[in-house]
C-alpha cells in the first residue's frame, strides 16, 4: 500500500477515486443547498402570503331572536386573491357564509366560502357577504368576543369583535 492509500481508506473513500469522491461530495453539498433554498422560499412565500390580509374592525349583532346572530368586518388584502374558508367564535356555535341570491337582492343563500378580492377592501355587512352564527352561548352587549378565521391561503388569524346592537347605535361599523 502507498502511503496515504491507507488515509484515505480509513476516512471512508476508496483509494485511487479521488475525483469519484469530490463529484459526489459536490453534488451532496448542491442537493443539500437546493433543499435549503426550497425550504426558505415555501417559508418567504407563506409568511408574504400571511401578512397580505389584515382584519379590521368586527362586530357581532346581538341576538334578537333565539340563537342566530351575524357577524361584520372589514378585510383588507393587499396581495393576491384570497378565500375566507372557515370561521369559529370563542363562544361556540356553528359559523356559516351568507351573501345575497343577486346582487341588490335583500334574500340570502349559504356559499362555501368568502371570495376576498385581490388588493382590496372588503366589507362583510347585513346586505352583503357576511358571517350567520347558530348555536353560540349567550353574547351580551358592550362585550367582546374572538372571531378566528382561516383563509386559503393567508392561514388562521383572529380578531376581537364587539357584541352591539347596530339599530340602537351601539356600533360605529359603519363609519369605519
Amino acid at each position: 500500500m502507498q502511503q496515504g492509500q491507507g488515509v484515505r481508506r480509513i476516512l471512508g473513500r476508496p483509494a485511487g477515486a479521488p475525483k469519484a469522491w469530490a463529484a459526489a461530495r459536490m453534488a451532496a453539498a448542491a442537493c443539500v443547498l437546493l433543499l435549503g433554498v426550497s425550504a426558505l422560499a415555501g417559508c418567504a412565500q407563506q409568511a408574504v402570503a400571511a401578512q397580505s390580509v389584515q382584519l379590521g374592525t368586527a362586530y357581532v349583532a346581538v341576538p334578537s331572536t333565539g340563537d342566530v346572530t351575524s357577524a361584520y368586518m372589514v378585510i383588507r388584502n393587499n396581495g393576491p386573491a384570497d378565500r375566507l374558508i372557515s370561521a369559529r367564535t370563542s363562544d361556540g356555535g356553528h359559523v356559516t357564509f351568507s351573501e345575497p341570491s343577486r346582487a341588490g337582492d335583500r334574500v340570502m343563500r349559504s356559499v362555501p366560502d368568502i371570495g376576498i378580492p385581490a388588493d382590496s377592501l372588503l366589507r362583510l355587512s347585513p346586505d352583503g357577504s357576511h358571517l350567520l352564527i347558530t348555536g353560540a352561548g349567550p353574547m351580551k352587549g358592550g362585550t367582546l368576543i374572538t372571531l378566528t378565521l382561516t383563509f386559503a391561503k393567508s392561514g388562521t388569524m383572529s380578531v376581537q369583535a364587539d357584541v352591539t346592537n347596530p339599530e340602537s347605535g351601539g356600533s360605529s361599523y359603519f363609519l369605519n
